[in-house]
C-alpha cells in the first residue's frame, strides 16, 4: 500500500474528500516525525510503537574500493509491532477491522 492508497482508503471509509483525507494523513505522519525528532516514543495501542535507536560511530568499508570509511553516530527510527498486530497478520481468519464484511449476494437457483 502506498501513501496515495492510504489517503484513498481514509477518504472512502470516512466519506470525506480526498483533499481532506490527505490533510489528515499528512498531519499524522508529521506528528510522528516531529515526536521522533525530539526523542519521544509513540505508542499506538493495538498497532505498535515507534522510537529511535542510537547507533554508535564505526569504521566501515567502501565495497567498491575496500577503503576504510568513518561512519558517524546517528539515530535510527525503529518500529515494534504490538502483539495484537502480529496475531492479526499471522492469523488470516481474524477480521482486520471492527466492521463486518459485506454479505455475499444470493443467486436464485433455477
Amino acid at each position: 500500500m502506498t501513501k496515495a492508497d492510504l489517503i484513498e482508503e481514509v477518504s472512502r471509509v470516512v466519506e470525506m474528500t480526498r483533499k481532506e483525507s490527505e490533510v489528515i494523513v499528512e498531519a499524522i505522519f508529521d506528528s510522528i516525525v516531529r515526536s521522533l525528532r525530539t526523542g519521544d516514543k509513540i505508542e499506538i495501542r493495538g498497532f505498535g510503537s515507534f522510537r529511535t535507536r542510537q547507533r554508535q560511530p564505526r569504521i566501515g568499508r567502501n565495497p567498491k574500493t575496500g577503503a576504510r570509511v568513518e561512519v558517524p553516530a546517528k539515530k535510527i527510527p525503529y518500529f515494534k509491532p504490538s502483539k495484537e498486530l502480529k496475531d492479526v497478520v499471522n492469523n488470516s481468519a481474524a477480521p482486520v477491522s471492527s466492521t463486518p464484511p459485506p454479505a455475499p449476494e444470493e443467486v436464485p437457483n433455477p
